[in-house]
């Protein structure tokens, strides 16, 4: 929890403690824990301590150059992440240091891509899937339509910044439409809420 507090984020405690233990509880299957959207490791501590505890590996997904919002101009950008050489966001190397003070290096493995084309190339079953990406409708919708396929029977999946009011039309619309199209697909089951996180069970074969 030192670890996941230190880190650069936005994901508050409440949710974090929902997060891991979720993930403890899909770590039971024996399959990987996947994550879309890393950036600087908050929740990936998380994912990696639940990970270590159930013998199986976490892997984060992230192309690491800052979702829409986290661009310069915008509310959550952090100068600290740009790229001085680039001019570009970068939050690769602040996500090894957060990952190596906690330990935990050993417990993920860190996929530097677009979520949708790893999607795409991925061969197996997951058996947690938390969709933390981009807001938009484009990007939000493109991870999940690229990584439910791949979530096994039982398995859970989970939508952060998911916030219903048309007021947050930027930060979390366009996930809650997603959450609203998984649980109109047939094959998802909402378990829980906490905050702005869902957690949804895949009961069905739909996608």
């Amino acid at each position: 929890m030192d670890a996941f507090e230190a880190a650069k984020g936005f994901m508050p405690l409440d949710e974090g403690l929902a997060l891991y233990a979720a993930a403890v509880r899909a770590g039971a299957l024996g399959l990987p824990l996947l994550e879309v959207g890393t950036y600087c490791g908050r929740s990936t501590v998380l994912l990696a301590d639940a990970a270590r505890a159930c013998g199986v590996t976490a892997v984060t997904v992230d192309h690491h150059r800052g979702s829409e919002e986290q661009q310069p101009g915008w509310d959550y950008h952090d100068p600290e992440v740009v790229d001085p050489e680039l001019g570009l966001m970068d939050t690769l190397p602040t996500f090894r240091r957060t990952l190596h003070r906690a330990g935990l290096e050993e417990h993920v493995i860190a996929v530097v891509g677009r979520s949708p084309q790893v999607a795409a190339v991925w061969g197996g079953k997951v058996g947690f899937v938390f969709i933390d990406g981009g807001h938009t409708d484009e990007h939000a919708s493109a991870d999940y339509e690229g990584w439910a396929p791949h979530l096994a029977e039982g398995g859970l999946l989970l939508i952060h910044d998911v916030f219903p009011d048309p007021v947050d039309e930027f930060t979390g619309q366009a996930p809650y439409r997603v959450y609203l199209r998984a649980l109109d697909s047939g094959a998802f089951t909402e378990v829980s809420a906490h905050g702005s996180l869902r957690v949804l069970r895949r009961t069905g074969a739909g996608a």
